[in-house]
């Protein structure tokens, strides 16, 4: 595994990072722009909902669009945030630890590279480069 591509330093405090984690407008632009978060309660067993939208970091068709439906698995505040794909099982896990002044994410698999950057520049309040 690429631990490079499953952490990121971030200059915020684990609240502010948190917020953009759990969030649906805050996820909605970070991860995937242009794509859609819905997360109606923020609490394990609850439903939420992504709707993936063309860009060009998918293979997606212009007018096509990818909805899925995640079950959240854990939730504890600045801390952890996890959820499980419903059609898939697969199981992302958001790790939030304080570090040096501001905050280690991790996250379980590899392949976030590219939305962590957008993280790490949503959370320090700059425009997320891999739109």
């Amino acid at each position: 595994m690429d631990n490079e591509d499953r952490s990121i330093y971030i200059d915020a405090d684990p609240e502010t990072v948190w917020h953009a984690l759990t969030n649906e407008d805050n996820f909605s632009a970070w991860y995937a722009p242009g794509s859609v978060w819905r997360i109606p309660e923020l609490e394990a067993g609850c439903k939420a909902l992504f709707t993936l939208m063309p860009s060009e970091h998918n293979q997606l068709e212009e007018g096509e669009h990818v909805d899925m439906s995640f079950t959240i698995t854990e939730v504890v505040p600045y801390s952890r945030f996890s959820y499980m794909a419903d059609e898939d099982e697969l199981h992302f896990i958001f790790d939030v630890r304080p570090e040096n002044a501001g905050s280690r994410v991790t996250v379980n698999m590899d392949g976030f590279g590219l939305s962590l950057e957008n993280l790490k520049a949503f959370a320090e309040g700059r425009e997320p480069p891999n739109v």
